[in-house]
């Protein structure tokens, strides 16, 4: 491309990358096989296309337009099978048992404590609430 050309085309659109973004979709339109606005010359597409936006010879309301629609994405969602809709339908179900069964809810034979607290837990596990540990004791421990 022809550094002219580019300067040229600077001072109709003076963004560089909307000039860029444009430019390409003119190429475009130029390959599907669009009609030239301007000699060719033996230029490749997109030099045609920056010498049309140079020489006024495209509307740019209507290219603008023209690469908006094609960058837009249309996704076509297809309606849910009945056997999707099953299994959707059963998943909260799924869902609230497995975490009724993880916190023990509704579980007789889960026992999530209660009122009883750790010190009680551990005197029914045959500890004794409170150890004290005195510097004798460790003193013997040293030893053995």
């Amino acid at each position: 491309m022809a550094r002219v050309t580019v300067e040229d085309c600077i001072v109709k659109i003076p963004n560089r990358f909307k000039l860029v973004m444009m430019a390409s979709q003119r190429a475009r339109n130029i390959s599907a096989g669009s009609q030239l606005n301007v000699e060719r010359d033996n230029d490749k597409n997109p030099v045609v296309a920056l010498r049309e936006i140079a020489e006024n010879q495209v509307d740019h309301e209507e290219l603008e337009e023209s690469l908006i629609k094609g960058l837009q994405k249309f996704v076509e969602m297809d309606d849910p099978e009945e056997a999707d809709l099953d299994l959707i339908d059963a998943q909260p179900d799924l869902e609230g048992e497995s975490a009724k069964n993880y916190r023990g809810e509704d579980d007789p034979e889960v026992d999530t404590g209660g009122s009883d607290s750790i010190s009680e837990v551990s005197m029914d596990m045959g500890g004794s609430k409170y150890e004290d540990i005195t510097p004798e004791d460790l003193e013997d421990n040293k030893g053995a």
